[in-house]
């Protein structure tokens, strides 16, 4: 990144922070393709089950981000850190609304294939379930959270995301496998 590259991201940082008018949605803009990245990095392993595709989760996560106004980062890993909360959000958001469709809320339909309908059905509950974990999980280690966020949600690496949290990468190796342990646990 060029210093007027480093120096304008900079600006928009803090317009962002400040609550500038239309300064989240110029930093979204700015960091377009790197929340394409991000979104396509969340939906590699549930994009037949949610429907979503890259730029409608891009789209939809920037118009949120959008509405807030304000948002306090520090840098473009710490924005991308918060987008990616922003996206399971998105999904988990568009995840129940398709579970309610489905139980009865849409015109009644018979599917042709009972388990591609069990198989897009568990996966959607196990999204749900990962949600609902790290929630709670969020009361006891709110840290490990955005570790779990920002890695697989996110697919950020371990040095970005030490950066974000201001902690050493081996911190946040072991916050990766103490979310692994508690989420197996709590999915059980």
């Amino acid at each position: 990144m060029s210093s007027g590259d480093h120096d304008g991201m900079a600006q928009l940082l803090a317009a962002a922070r400040g609550g500038e008018d239309g300064a989240v949605a110029r930093l979204c803009a700015a960091l377009y393709q790197d929340l394409r990245v991000v979104a396509r990095s969340r939906l590699r392993s549930h994009q037949p089950f949610t429907l979503l595709n890259t730029t409608a989760l891009v789209h939809e996560s920037f118009l949120r981000l959008s509405r807030t106004g304000r948002v306090d980062v520090s840098d473009r890993n710490h924005f991308l850190g918060y987008a990616a909360k922003v996206m399971r959000s998105v999904i988990v958001g568009f995840v129940r609304e398709r579970m309610t469709e489905k139980r009865g809320a849409g015109a009644g339909h018979v599917p042709l294939n009972e388990e591609i309908v069990s198989g897009a059905a568990d996966e959607e509950a196990e999204i749900v379930r990962i949600h609902n974990a790290l929630e709670e999980l969020a009361d006891i280690d709110p840290r490990v959270v955005r570790v779990v966020e920002m890695r697989y949600f996110a697919g950020m690496r371990e040095k970005e995301i030490a950066a974000v949290l201001n902690v050493t990468e081996r911190t946040v190796r072991r916050d990766w496998e103490k979310a692994r342990l508690l989420l197996r646990s709590s999915l059980q």
